[in-house]
């Protein structure tokens, strides 16, 4: 007899909400950056969103406090605990931590960030390719311990175009044409058969109609 194949899992991917830096720095792994007023309104009406599926099982985060207080009102929302996974968590951009990004667009390496990530690395911290391969193998990993069901991971705008561009078969290089806004959702189903994307920067729709055409 034929083994019967997985279900498919669906994953919800959540960046975490605004914060007083949003736009203008470089965060990274630095403790201590906490959402903004808006960014807690946006975490509340994710939850809402996110919460009237009544499908999810689990909801994950990055360790990041940003990312751990959107997940709280969602994990609300869903009756459920936020559970931490580390693999889920911000690039480390080294050296360009707690930079200005209008300070960061004047170096030359700039450039190689927007147009050849995948030959990038930051100084004293992670390749794209690094941070790629890392959040990936963490999707891998929860789609492996919530088979046939829908979870959610918060994360960060990279972090999740690399996840994104994975799954839609898309370069590494050209990742940086995703947009991935502030409490956005996205949406990917796991398949046996490969990843299927079913949504991406979703901000405001709702969620129960996305399905595979």
């Amino acid at each position: 007899m034929a083994k019967a194949e997985p279900k498919p899992t669906v994953v919800l991917f959540v960046r975490h909400g605004q914060t007083p830096t949003t736009g203008s720095t470089l965060p990274g792994r630095a403790p201590g950056l906490h959402l903004a007023e808006k960014g807690i309104a946006q975490a509340e009406a994710a939850g809402a969103r996110i919460g009237a599926l009544e499908t999810v099982k689990a909801v994950y985060a990055s360790p990041m406090e940003r990312t751990q207080e959107t997940a709280k009102p969602i994990a609300k929302a869903c009756g459920l605990r936020v559970r931490t996974h580390k693999g889920l968590i911000e690039a480390d951009f080294g050296q360009w931590t707690g930079k200005k990004l209008s300070a960061l667009r004047k170096l030359p390496e700039w450039n190689t960030v927007q147009r050849y990530p995948s030959g990038f690395r930051f100084p004293g911290g992670e390749s794209f390719a690094e941070m790629q391969t890392r959040m990936t193998g963490a999707v891998a990993d929860l789609v492996g311990r919530h088979p046939g069901e829908t979870i959610v991971a918060v994360s960060h705008a990279d972090t999740i175009k690399a996840a994104l561009a994975e799954a839609a078969g898309t370069p590494l290089d050209l990742f940086q044409r995703i947009v991935v806004s502030p409490c956005s959702v996205s949406v990917v189903m796991y398949t046996a058969t490969g990843p299927i994307v079913l949504a991406m920067n979703s901000t405001g729709d709702d969620l129960s109609a996305l399905v595979p055409s």
